[in-house]
């Protein structure tokens, strides 16, 4: 009588951490919850305004295309709802309505659908909403509300608007650093984004290699080639005003680790990391716009297939040959 053959042979990964697609999504949704209420705080209703109807347009966006190419609805996968929310916390508070819901709609219809739905897309939808806003509406993308927590000491524009010199006659880095300071709804507060990006690292949803070098890089050549001529040149750059203001902790720890549109690899991610803060600092200091981040991460995006290609992981169980 033969043995029963128990021995069953499947295709990798034989190991699976028990992370889903929903359980990330939904994490990093949590993360932002903190610096998006900060927001709402610092700028009043109006903030929660555009974040519900930031939200609220992605995830109908996203049921209506699901239908209508009858696939399985994903709306519980909280990829729309980060989306959405994404998109809410790098707008203005008191930006037009509609403003908001067409970044949304562009963010979920074309930049995502368009090339097959979650996973993928080749760029960051978030991002690519924000852009497509950014040149569609610029007027209205870079008119800036007071903070509500200090109202008097901040009217004009934001921070990186101004500049470091001007910002600190009247502002301090801990108003940075606390985020009671105009700007974008979800960007303002450094320490509640910090504070998320250590849950993630806990998580191991993101890694070190992308914030590091992308950060890294950018303070470095801050520092060097950042400072006036009135400071007296090179190695003069105020980095730590240009960490705590704009968007640069938001990128670096929320858009730029986006799993989906990074390289796979450890060597690609700090490649990938070091581009996207060379292209933030030649936008930011000699660029026609304040800010970079949004734009560096989308033309890094660009290059991650050929990244991809010239730096492949190792395969599991190989061993470099030693040279005789």
């Amino acid at each position: 009588m033969e043995k029963e053959n128990n021995l069953k042979i499947t295709s990798s990964p034989h190991f699976h951490s028990g992370e889903t697609t929903a359980k990330i999504m939904w994490s990093v949704v949590i993360c932002l919850i903190p610096a998006s209420a900060w927001g709402i705080y610092n700028f009043g209703l109006q903030a929660l305004l555009v974040l519900l109807v930031s939200i609220g347009s992605a995830m109908l966006t996203e049921f209506i295309i699901t239908t209508l190419l009858k696939k399985k609805h994903t709306l519980l996968d909280g990829s729309a709802f980060l989306t959405g929310l994404l998109i809410g916390c790098n707008m203005p508070p008191a930006i037009p309505g509609f403003i908001p819901v067409i970044a949304s709609v562009f963010a979920i219809a074309v930049v995502k659908h368009t090339f097959g739905g979650l996973g993928r897309n080749w760029m960051n939808p978030a991002l690519a909403g924000r852009v497509f806003a950014m040149f569609c509406w610029t007027k209205e993308m870079t008119t800036w509300s007071p903070s509500a927590v200090t109202p008097d000491a901040f009217t004009g524009a934001t921070p990186l608007a101004v500049g470091a010199g001007e910002f600190l006659k009247s502002g301090t880095y801990l108003d940075l650093f606390l985020g009671t300071i105009p700007g974008c709804i979800g960007e303002v507060s450094a320490l509640l984004l910090l504070a998320g990006a250590i849950y993630l690292f806990f998580k191991r949803i993101i890694t070190w290699e992308i914030p590091v070098s992308y950060i890294g890089v950018f303070l470095i050549l801050t520092w060097i080639f950042g400072g006036s001529s009135a400071d007296g040149g090179l190695f003069r750059g105020d980095i730590l005003f240009h960490l705590l203001s704009g968007g640069l902790i938001l990128g670096a720890f929320y858009m730029a680790t986006d799993m989906v549109t990074s390289p796979l690899s450890g060597k690609g991610m700090l490649i990938f990391g070091a581009g996207c803060g060379l292209l933030t600092f030649l936008i930011r200091i000699y660029g026609g716009f304040p800010e970079g981040v949004s734009l560096a991460i989308i033309l890094m995006n660009i290059f991650v297939p050929l990244i991809n290609r010239l730096i492949k992981p190792v395969k599991f169980g190989y061993v470099k040959e030693k040279k005789q």
